[in-house]
């Protein structure tokens, strides 16, 4: 679908744009909206409520115009914008990697309680729970593994970006061979299960990757391969999971030897976290 928002204001701009992006069926056209006019302006999103009759710069209009197109397309915000905010980092993502999601702050949340002094961020991508922690628990240790080399670059960079290179030691697998002793093992591993891919939304099935996603028939197949190794190399395990699926992880967790095995809810309500120690 094209477009061409009314750019005489700021408020017809938005007007325009929100009922274009819920017309295809966008969850948050308003928001989503309004992100990308700031962006495209340079303008806060409190000068677009403060000014509703402020006229949109032709080149911002153009921008705004193709931002709009993108999402039209379902294609995320995070990838339009080419950045993403987690806990207190700005994050660089693409369709290289997860969008990072709010539940996944429980496992940043969970490092700090227990204070570790070295933390193995399992499956990494983005960076975003390694570079976290790295960035609120000074005194840690990290290493941060994944097994796709193109993710592994944009962990990279912004590790370079927020200056925390130094502090993260990224590894190309999904468990270092011989790692040095850890107090903590985190983990977003793929949990998906092939079932429930119809059922997504576009903004994932179309753009996300999707083997960072997807894990088999009940999406717990990275998951089991994942919990042996992890229980030879670390005393304590945390993984996110989906709904529906701690009972089983829990009893996962049980079975390699993890004898204090604890649930974590998201802000929803749903068991996301899944946490045991040996």
């Amino acid at each position: 679908m094209a477009i061409a928002p009314d750019t005489s204001s700021s408020r017809a701009a938005l007007a325009a744009a929100t009922d274009a992006l819920r017309a295809v069926g966008i969850q948050s056209p308003r928001l989503d909206a309004e992100v990308l006019l700031a962006e495209a302006t340079g303008w806060e999103r409190a000068r677009l409520v403060a000014e509703p009759e402020a006229g949109v710069p032709p080149a911002a209009a153009r921008r705004f115009g193709e931002f709009v197109r993108r999402r039209l397309r379902r294609e995320p915000v995070a990838y339009i914008l080419g950045r993403k905010g987690f806990r207190r980092l700005d994050l660089d993502v693409d369709r290289r990697v997860l969008v990072p999601r709010p539940e996944t702050e429980l496992l940043v949340e969970l490092a700090l309680e227990l204070a570790p002094r070295r933390v193995l961020d399992m499956g990494t991508g983005s960076g975003a729970i390694a570079l976290a922690i790295a960035d609120e628990l000074p005194g840690c240790e990290l290493i941060a593994t994944d097994t796709s080399a193109a993710a592994l670059e944009v962990a990279r960079a912004n590790a370079a970006r927020l200056g925390l290179a130094g502090r993260v030691e990224f590894v190309e697998s999904m468990l270092p061979v011989d790692p040095p002793p850890l107090d903590l093992i985190v983990a977003n591993l793929p949990y998906v299960a092939e079932s429930e891919w119809p059922s997504l939304q576009p903004e994932v099935t179309e753009w996300e990757p999707r083997e960072a996603l997807l894990a088999g028939p009940d999406g717990l197949d990275t998951i089991r391969a994942a919990i042996p190794l992890a229980a030879a190399a670390a005393p304590a395990l945390a993984l996110e999971v989906g709904a529906g699926q701690a009972p089983a992880v829990s009893e996962l967790l049980f079975q390699a030897g993890f004898a204090k095995v604890q649930t974590r809810p998201d802000l929803a309500g749903v068991p996301r976290v899944v946490w045991g120690r040996r």
